[in-house]
């Protein structure tokens, strides 16, 4: 199956490793190009580097105001245009409700929400029909999870914001798609167990709750994000598409 996207050009952010990474991987794969970003420079270049010619690096901060329109820009300068943008950004400081302070919640609520809304923003104001908006959030915009009250609270606003979207940018042809991704075999989840007395048995009670028996590969979830991204997903918008191995029960 041709998924059209040979030659369209992908902003992803937080692509130096986990999911923002594995999302980038699938879109060059597909003939894709892409404009990465993370905070550290350095890690930056080399992930751009592994990716090939067909990826540029550029550091940024999504907390940062001026980081939407640099990513944008940096789009249009390296490839010549702009079709589509995937925000992904590192998870919040885990704790709960007594442990999160509010420089915690602050710092947060800059990075994953309101740096999410502003490149969104942006980038609405720059595609044209056929252009897409992707968000990756986490099961926990249905389900809370134990230990990430940050994200708990902040994911399930994006995730309204991003339904507020798709319905103001349908009319123009733009679709906003949303990714709730929950136990894939990533670094960060592997830190999350690591907070157990025992990480292998919390790996174990989780996989028992997935129907699927076990966690999934940042390469499945790049996949999916990639379909997600691409032309031949013409006619999704203002989903959110659990990627959770079967976890999410209801509708």
């Amino acid at each position: 199956m041709d998924l059209g996207l040979k030659d369209r050009v992908y902003v992803v952010t937080g692509a130096t490793r986990g999911l923002g990474n594995a999302a980038a991987r699938e879109l060059v794969a597909d003939g894709a190009k892409v404009v990465i970003t993370g905070r550290d420079e350095k890690r930056v270049a080399d992930a751009a580097a592994e990716l090939g010619p067909n990826a540029v690096g550029v550091a940024a901060d999504n907390a940062d105001p001026a980081a939407a329109g640099r990513l944008i820009a940096a789009a249009r300068e390296h490839f010549g245009g702009f079709d589509g943008v995937l925000i992904s950004v590192g998870g919040p400081a885990p704790g709960f409700v007594a442990d999160n302070t509010d420089e915690q919640w602050q710092a947060a609520f800059e990075s994953v929400f309101l740096g999410a809304v502003r490149l969104a923003r942006a980038a609405a104001a720059e595609l044209g029909e056929g252009g897409v908006i992707g968000f990756v959030l986490s099961g926990s915009v249905h389900e809370p999870i134990p230990g990430l009250t940050i994200s708990n609270g902040l994911r399930p606003g994006l995730a309204g914001f991003a339904k507020s979207l798709a319905d103001e940018l349908g009319p123009r042809g733009i679709r906003v798609i949303g990714l709730l991704p929950s136990r894939i075999d990533t670094d960060r989840v592997r830190e999350l167990d690591a907070l157990s007395a025992d990480p292998e048995a919390a790996r174990a009670a989780n996989e028992a709750n997935i129907p699927l028996r076990r966690y999934g590969t940042p390469e499945e979830f790049g996949r999916t994000a990639t379909f997600l991204l691409s032309p031949a997903a013409s006619y999704l918008t203002g989903i959110m598409l659990p990627v959770d191995g079967g976890a999410r029960h209801g509708f």
